[in-house]
């Protein structure tokens, strides 16, 4: 039988830190969320998520106030780069709301126009997807922006990937490394 502290029992108080800490305790990936053309835009995200094999699907959220909400509702295609171990500082950069916006968020940024759709996908990702937009949910303050998979390739398989846990960057170790599960 398990002791049950006065914490646990105790009337819930949901609030959005507290649903922040929570959520802080689940591993994610990082990516970069990415449209081209006309709205040419990046931005940092880990509330990503594959949503089906068959169609191909994934999910990412956007809230309604950024930047990167009214550029996908305009191209209506983005892409997604996995972020790599390494790309921390890119990770923090499109984060940034005070960097530039338009083309000049890319300056200095090696990247090149996903096959199909332009989006810009970044060099140095473990993976790439390019998606065609599908659906949108919206909940609370946010979208739920649904995208069908048109195209995607991954990177070496000795490349890491970057977490993003308790609030801060983490590493995935690479096969053969301490640490790591073969």
């Amino acid at each position: 039988m398990s002791s049950v502290s006065a914490q646990e029992i105790a009337a819930p108080s949901m609030t959005p830190a507290a649903l922040r800490e929570s959520m802080s305790r689940f591993a994610t990936g990082v990516i970069v969320l990415s449209v081209g053309g006309e709205h040419i835009h990046g931005m940092t995200a880990n509330a990503f998520s594959s949503v089906s094999l068959d169609p191909p699907t994934v999910l990412c959220c956007v809230a309604h106030s950024a930047v990167m909400h009214k550029a996908l509702l305009s191209t209506r295609t983005f892409g997604v780069s996995v972020l790599g171990a390494e790309q921390e500082q890119t990770a923090r950069y499109f984060a940034d709301k005070r960097r530039p916006l338009g083309p000049e968020q890319f300056d200095g940024v090696a990247w090149r126009p996903g096959e199909v759709t332009g989006a810009p996908l970044l060099d140095g990702a473990v993976a790439w997807l390019e998606c065609e937009l599908a659906d949108i949910h919206d909940s609370g303050d946010h979208a739920i922006f649904i995208g069908k998979v048109v195209h995607s390739a991954v990177a070496a398989p000795e490349n890491s990937g970057l977490l993003f846990y308790e609030g801060g960057f983490r590493q995935i170790p690479v096969r053969g490394e301490k640490g790591a599960e073969s």
